[in-house]
């Protein structure tokens, strides 16, 4: 930088020159400093929650009186001495579009806003998983082609949340708002804009999506460091972590090297991909731990601090194959990112509805397969405990394909969670949950199976039970023969006398059968607890 002090002599037409820029660089950055700003979650043709205050916050100089007005609602208030503001406008019924209008020294003008339903999307791949296939070639939903040209929904906008991990708390996120059209939504989370859609056929309201999502990702990169430091069983998440940063930080000269060179070697391969002599090779993953969304609160730092507290209706998500290694702490998990986000957001039991997990991988061959997807498919029936929460059965949503992770057929899902939120938030009378066992009763040598939510009956996928396992004191399961009697399912075998326990779908990819007549499955199910 220029020292003007190391100089002993210096012109007068150089000295007013050097006068000159000092100034202008000062006044430059000062008024930089001094413009109102207000988070980048609020600019043109974003949906603002309805019927709560609306809260609108950002920065400017310090001290600097604000005004933030909408649909001639008016609140003034001062920034704190660093420059940081916040207001609450009063509530609003759906409608629009409207100006939001924020004024300090300098007047911002945000059009092209509407006021409706807010609701936050988050998890791992299947909530990232886009509607069209664009670069990721694992993405794109059945009838991609049909669905994007149809996607003419000016009321549905999406905020789509970059991938911006961090060990430090994030303030501004990274994205922006965009209007659902053929244009747009190829690149949108499907479950979240088929949930969108669901809602909006229905409701008729401007629906705006936050989608905070990354493949891979675990449940906890999700929460706040201090949620998980409050839960001694999850300390261990904790440990993992510090012990990898600890490691990095050692080593990091050295590491961040070798990555270097190995983005070198990748992009001048990636530049040579016109050859086909050229080697190929995959992107190297950066060794920075905090990068890393399989590590605990990094996402929760970057991807949802920088989204609190804009006001929601609630929240939807779709997770849980990368928790294998966890999967005895996954209900625990679960619970505290619930509480978490519920807490942070002040809003006290705000819808959570989420995705159990799709079946996948190889045809069951035995009765009973206990693995770690099992224990966190159970675990996400058990979080059905906590308040206001709704679950969406996927067990067979796969259909044909249930070796792919991704199924395409996410259309159907949007809609079962949108059937959840109709039922529960929106109070329409509808059937939003396949049948859900309720409890049994041994009559001789069978098995008398209870539902909740049968709704308009039980029924058998291609008319006959499958997937139900049965065993005697012995504790040894074999298949079961099951059959519907009005509202309940008996089960039974030639093999057991005198049965003991009954399961239902106990495997990854198991033979799915039981539904209601509204077209929803029931979950992996057991009457034992051994």
């Amino acid at each position: 930088m220029f020292d003007l002090f190391s100089y002993v002599y210096i012109s007068n037409f150089n000295m007013k020159k050097i006068i000159f820029f000092l100034l202008s660089v000062t006044i430059i950055s000062t008024s930089l400093f001094a413009e109102v700003l207000p988070s980048t979650l609020f600019n043109e043709h974003m949906v603002l929650q309805r019927e709560v205050e609306i809260p609108v916050w950002g920065t400017s100089w310090p001290k600097e009186g604000i005004t933030v007005s909408i649909n001639n609602q008016v609140v003034s208030t001062k920034a704190d001495e660093s420059g940081n503001w916040m207001v609450r406008l009063p509530k609003q019924k759906a409608g629009g579009p409207y100006v939001l209008e924020i004024a300090g020294d300098n007047i911002i003008e945000i059009k092209d806003v509407y006021i409706g339903d807010v609701w936050l999307c988050s998890g791992q791949s299947n909530m990232d998983m886009t509607v069209a296939k664009e670069d990721r070639y694992w993405c794109g939903v059945t009838n991609e082609a049909e669905e994007v040209a149809n996607a003419n929904y000016s009321m549905i906008r999406n905020f789509d949340v970059d991938f911006t991990p961090s060990n430090e708390l994030k303030v501004n996120p990274v994205g922006k708002w965009e209007i659902c059209t053929p244009q747009t939504v190829g690149h949108w989370s499907a479950v979240a804009y088929f949930f969108a859609r669901e809602i909006y056929q229905k409701q008729h309201i401007p629906i705006g999506l936050l989608t905070s999502a990354y493949g891979a990702s675990t449940a906890e990169t999700w929460i706040s460091k201090e949620a998980l430091e409050s839960h001694p069983n999850l300390k261990p998440l904790l440990n993992t972590y510090a012990a990898k940063w600890e490691k990095f930080t050692a080593d990091s000269v050295t590491t961040m090297t070798e990555y270097r060179e190995k983005q070198k070697e990748f992009q001048d391969d990636k530049a040579a991909a016109g050859d086909v002599t050229a080697k190929k090779t995959r992107a190297p993953r950066n060794p920075d731990p905090q990068l890393d969304q399989h590590n605990p609160y990094v996402c929760y730092n970057g991807m949802i601090v920088p989204l609190i507290p804009f006001a929601i209706k609630g929240a939807l998500w779709y997770q849980g194959e990368s928790n294998g290694p966890s999967a005895n702490q996954y209900r625990e998990i679960m619970e505290t990112l619930v509480a978490d986000w519920r807490t942070r957001w002040g809003l006290e039991d705000f819808p959570f509805f989420y995705v159990q997990l799709a079946n996948y991988g190889k045809e069951m061959t035995k009765p009973v397969q206990d693995d770690k997807m099992m224990i966190i498919r159970e675990a996400q029936v058990q979080n059905l405990s906590i308040p206001n929460t709704g679950m969406a059965v996927a067990i067979e949503n796969a259909g044909d394909q249930p070796t792919n992770i991704h199924p395409k057929n996410k259309q159907e899902i949007g809609r079962r969670l949108g059937l959840i939120a109709r039922a529960k938030v929106y109070g329409e009378k509808v059937e939003y949950s396949g049948p859900m066992y309720k409890n049994y009763k041994v009559k001789g040598n069978s098995v008398q199976l209870f539902f909740d939510h049968v709704g308009k009956g039980l029924v058998a996928k291609d008319g006959k039970l499958t997937g139900f396992a049965i065993c005697g004191e012995d504790k040894k399961w074999v298949w079961a023969d099951a059959k519907i009697k009005g509202k309940t399912v008996i089960v039974s075998s030639t093999e057991i006398s005198k049965p003991v326990a009954v399961r239902y779908c106990w495997g990854t990819n198991p033979p799915a059968s039981l539904s209601n007549k509204n077209g929803l499955w029931t979950p992996n199910f057991r009457t034992d607890n051994f």
